[in-house]
């Protein structure tokens, strides 16, 4: 799905590494959330508290879940979940812009 319709999006910006990551959240009318957002090129260690979708909509990463020995490409198109309170680490190769949706 490329458009969101009847949402609520919050202007301010959520902003990690020192403003090398950020993103919007957009809240839907049922209460679930995602949040859209551009990385630039670099190496980052997100934590989680529920359960992602995480969708790549552009560009080249390299993930590595939590647990795991081995390093998976992903790109743009592609996606990945990652567990509730739980950590992945990504080197993204050029700028990200990504989709992250929360699963309760």
């Amino acid at each position: 799905m490329s458009d969101f319709k009847e949402v609520t999006i919050n202007r301010a910006a959520n902003v990690y590494f020192d403003g090398k990551v950020t993103s919007r959240t957009i809240t839907f009318n049922d209460g679930s959330f995602k949040t859209l957002g551009i990385m630039q090129a670099g190496d980052y260690t997100f934590g989680t508290k529920e359960k992602e979708l995480m969708e790549i909509t552009a560009g080249e990463c390299e993930i590595l879940l939590a647990g795991s020995t081995e390093w998976q490409t992903i790109v743009g198109g592609q996606s990945f979940h990652v567990d509730a309170d739980s950590s992945f680490d990504v080197k993204a190769k050029t700028i990200i812009d990504y989709c992250c949706t929360y699963i309760s």
